[in-house]
């Protein structure tokens, strides 16, 4: 090999293991601090159930037991599919009527007059509210509580994109018209584009205001879910059980935000949407 050869490749050896060092300083600085966050909070969790009752504070070590034991025997899994599924349709179908119907409003006075009164007296009214109803009218069954997740989901998805809507610039929408374009065409051109950021905003609220749906539509209507699993060990004197199953609640919540973040930088990441 010669002297140039054998430069060239310390050279790349070198630049690859800077490469290297950079990548795991980065992922430190971005994850190091909450790693930590978390590992000191179990530590506080663990410090503060010493010498108290597992009955009314488990330690880590009594809810990681809990965590092996529904899971054991699929309890667990159930539940999680359950309300996962439940959220996701409810949730999906009040994304799907909220976007239009909040462009519409937006847009079009008319249309805000007339939908407007229903939007913001049903806005006011939680969801927790309508649940006697929604199983006396649609029964005990998975329909009563999607449509409560659609109810939770679809004002605020609604107003957000009513605000987006509203907050386009005037001038882009002048410069639309000086170039021949319709209503039609200015609506998907320069008013849908300059609104996915709201939207997405609304979405994400509503996903975690749906968790707290779901909770309260599985603790009085239903046999499966992770709200019926918080609700029903109480019958068992099992605390440890009702803190698995928040811990696994946050999880999933957690897990539903990261996906459509990530959802949203892959595919809507030319709208410049911030997170």
């Amino acid at each position: 090999m010669s002297t140039t050869e054998s430069a060239s490749t310390d050279f790349a050896g070198k630049t690859g293991y800077l490469t290297m060092i950079q990548s795991v300083k980065s992922l430190s600085s971005s994850y190091l601090p909450g790693a930590l966050s978390v590992l000191a909070g179990i530590l506080l969790w663990q410090l503060a159930s010493l010498g108290i009752s597992p009955l009314f504070l488990p330690s880590p070590s009594d809810t990681a037991r809990a965590l092996m034991e529904l899971a054991g025997d699929g309890t667990l899994q159930t539940s999680v599919v359950a309300s996962a599924f439940r959220i996701l349709a409810g949730w999906v179908a009040g994304v799907v009527i909220g976007i239009p119907l909040g462009i519409f409003m937006g847009m079009l006075p008319i249309v805000r007059r007339i939908f407007d009164p229903y939007i913001e007296f049903f806005r006011f009214i939680p969801p927790i509210a309508f649940v006697t109803l929604a199983v006396i009218w649609l029964g005990p069954g998975e329909i009563s509580k999607i449509a409560l997740i659609f109810y939770t989901t679809v004002f605020i998805v609604t107003l957000n994109t009513i605000a987006g809507a509203k907050a386009t610039l005037e001038l882009r929408l002048q410069a639309a018209s000086a170039l021949g374009a319709n209503r039609w065409q200015t609506l998907m051109t320069v008013v849908v584009p300059s609104t996915v950021p709201f939207m997405v905003t609304g979405a994400r609220i509503a996903m975690g205001n749906s968790f707290l749906t779901i909770v309260s539509a599985e603790i009085v209507a239903a046999q499966e879910g992770l709200g019926a699993l918080i609700w029903n060990a109480r019958n068992f004197g099992r605390t440890d059980w009702v803190f698995a199953g928040i811990i696994v609640l946050g999880l999933l919540g957690l897990c539903f935000d990261r996906i459509l973040r990530f959802a949203t930088a892959r595919f809507l990441s030319r709208y410049q949407i911030k997170h």
